[in-house]
């Protein structure tokens, strides 16, 4: 590893103008390009205060040996060049974007001598119009096979075309008019090319005029009695109509815009394109990137931007997410490469703003497939549980991970929820939720918590034998779990101690269920979402109850840093890292899991009011009082004899209610009557 101040440049050696900064190896390969306003500023930045710069920024410096630049004249000038040396270099700490599939597109050969119309995936050829792309190849073989009815194109390969030729005769779609077989010269070259252009410009957008051509040319048929021909152009204005019908009008006609969303967290991202044209949905693009280095939204944007169009067709609207930092500069890039104006917005209402968020529901569902497929890989878990028990000095690889995480609002309706990860696969039959009663901040959540959770294990061990009774420490009356305290996810209700009496309370499974006690078993690593303050509570809250076989550590989120408790510095995995992946994902579904108790919770509250805690008033009675006095507001102000006036109210009820709603104690009178 290098010493970012073996290879910093010069004081006053850096110029100040716009350019493209690279950093290389020792092998001299770029590992990093970056494009700055002042080179001086973007530059000194990186060695200014290594300590403060992000983990994979050191990482990035310290895998560096050497760092040289290149002064442009404007910023899109820089935006120019550091697109070229991405794609010349693939520095392997930029962004890269990669598809999560390959796409076929339906392609027109238009540079041959007789143009044919085929799939076609992979690298785009000079000299072919593209369109699309599609999510289905058997989408493109369907709408052709309409459309060569109307537009009778060679579609077949070079050696069927070249025999063809040679024994003078068309093949199979020669004879069924799905081709003006041009290899026995039926059509001149011009005339088939004129087809093949008339295809695109149907493919391009432009629709009406062939249909209303051929109504046209059917009514004029029709009229001269050619019945026969009249009945053939009425079936190709309905194969061009069935065409239209698979793609959905999503915008206003003549409308061509691309529409990006993107789904992300703080290891990956996932990105959707929907092509519009002509104000219908013409394909579906879809990416997965790492991302390597820090970046918001905005960022991430711009990155796509420029790899995406740096060779595709760019339309006169691009719809994103969110503004790339340097958008002036950016859309000049965009309109000078496309030879006109491009808009580059941010939907804010209407149709557009409606088809965003549906590009976003792809994206979102695309990154949890991604997510998936990578989770359920064997192969890949086992690597990640290794890495953890490596990077953490586990004696053995954590096959049962616990994870834990605090949500409120201002420290109200406090709540904190477990998780379970065994082999690398969420266990939700074990997760747990629990309802704070310190209220104190998250650190003091954490530690009742985890003695809580602790203190069950303990006693479910005194139950097995394990553990003599006399050595478990406190009152489960106190730190146990009573109405409200801890809940079963599933079920919701209070979760209950092994009690001696039951036949099986000696096992650790419930003869009764046939499934294990909730918490017979401990994790191999326990992970709060924190940092050094809330892993120091959760290894307090272990020492205190005895138990020294069970490894803890708090994953903070905003630089995704590992803390052990009592370390100055935290665990750094690498960002490629399938254990860091791993850790990430529990501490996202703790989070998740304890978000949504929270918001039940709070629900809940809200639903409730005073006249909830007056002993005996049914919901009968309160809808009463609510519809006679029309507002709880109203009903405060009411005395108890008016209280009285609503039916099935009696005298001691009224005190209660005018007590409740007050925030008095019932007079004495009240109460005895």
């Amino acid at each position: 590893m290098a010493d970012p101040a073996t290879y910093r440049p010069a004081p006053g050696s850096i110029p100040e103008s716009p350019g493209v900064y690279r950093f290389r190896d020792p092998g001299g390969r770029v590992i990093y390009v970056g494009k700055a306003k002042s080179l001086r500023q973007r530059l000194n930045s990186y060695f200014a205060d290594f300590a403060g710069l992000h983990p994979r920024t050191q990482t990035m410096l310290t895998s560096a040996a050497s760092v040289d630049w290149t002064v442009v004249n404007t910023e899109v000038e820089a935006l120019q060049l550091e697109y070229s040396w991405i794609k010349e270099f693939d520095p392997r700490f930029n962004v890269k974007y990669r598809d999560d599939k390959s796409y076929p597109f339906l392609a027109v050969t238009m540079g041959d001598d007789f143009p044919r119309v085929q799939v076609l995936r992979g690298a785009k050829r000079k000299g072919t119009r593209y369109f699309g792309p599609y999510s289905h190849a058997w989408a493109i073989r369907e709408t052709v096979d309409l459309l060569l009815r109307v537009f009778p194109v060679r579609t077949c390969s070079a050696g069927v075309f070249k025999r063809a030729g040679q024994i003078g005769r068309p093949c199979l779609l020669g004879y069924i008019d799905k081709c003006s077989a041009p290899c026995v010269g039926r059509v001149s070259p011009e005339q088939h090319r004129a087809l093949a252009e008339d295809f695109c410009d149907f493919m391009s957008g432009n629709t009406g005029r062939f249909i209303k051509r051929l109504e046209r040319e059917m009514r004029e048929a029709a009229a001269v009695e050619e019945y026969e021909r009249a009945a053939r152009l009425r079936d190709d204005v309905q194969a061009l109509q069935r065409a239209l019908e698979k793609q959905t009008v999503v915008l206003g006609d003549g409308t061509d815009c691309d529409v990006i969303a993107l789904a992300e967290d703080p290891l990956e991202a996932a990105v959707q394109v929907f092509y519009v044209r002509g104000g219908r949905i013409r394909g579906q693009r879809g990416w997965v990137v790492d991302k390597v280095e820090e970046a918001a939204t905005g960022e991430l944007v711009e990155h796509f931007l420029l790899q995406m169009y740096g060779e595709a067709s760019i339309p006169r609207e691009i719809l994103v997410p969110a503004l790339p930092p340097e958008t002036d500069a950016v859309i000049e890039l965009l309109s000078e490469q496309r030879g006109a104006r491009v808009d580059l917005r941010v939907p804010q209402r209407g149709d557009k703003k409606s088809l965003m968020e549906t590009v976003e529901r792809n994206a979102k569902e695309s990154l949890a497939q991604h997510k998936l497929r990578r989770a359920s890989d064997l192969t890949t878990r086992s690597r990640a549980l290794q890495e953890i028990a490596d990077a953490l000095d586990l004696d053995q690889a954590p096959l049962r991970i616990e994870c834990y995480d605090v949500s409120h609002i201002q420290g109200s309706n406090v709540v904190a929820s477990m998780v379970v990860f065994e082999d690398g696969l969420a266990r939700k039959s074990e997760y747990r939720r629990f309802s704070i009663r310190s209220g104190d901040g998250d650190v003091a959540s954490i530690y009742e918590v985890i003695c809580r959770r602790f203190k069950r294990y303990l006693e479910e061990r005194v139950a097995t034998g394990e553990l003599d009774g006399e050595s478990v420490t406190g009152d489960l009356g106190e730190n146990g779990d009573g109405p409200g305290g801890m809940n079963d996810a599933g079920a919701g209700g209070g979760v209950n101690g092994a009690s001696q009496a039951d036949p099986g309370a000696g096992m650790p499974i419930d003869p009764e269920t046939g499934r294990p006690r909730k918490f017979a078993y401990p994790p191999n690593l326990v992970v709060v979402d924190g940092g050094p303050a809330q892993a120091a509570a959760a290894q307090r809250a272990l020492d205190e109850l005895g138990i020294d076989d069970v490894a803890v550590c708090g994953l903070a989120k905003r630089l995704e840093e590992v803390w052990l408790p009592g370390d100055d510095q935290p665990v750094i995995l690498p960002r490629a890292s399938e254990g860091l992946y791993l850790l990430q994902r529990v501490r996202d579904e703790a989070h998740r899991f304890a978000i949504n108790f929270h918001r039940a919770k709070r629900s809940k509250s809200l639903k409730e009011s005073a006249l909830d805690q007056v002993p005996g008033l049914g919901p009968a009675r309160r809808q009463a009082l609510l519809r006679h006095f029309g507002s709880v507001k109203r009903l405060r102000e009411a005395t108890a004899e008016e209280i009285c006036a609503v039916p099935g109210i009696g005298p001691s009820t009224a005190e209660a209610i005018v007590a409740a709603l007050r925030g008095e104690s019932p007079s004495p009178a009240g109460q005895g009557s």
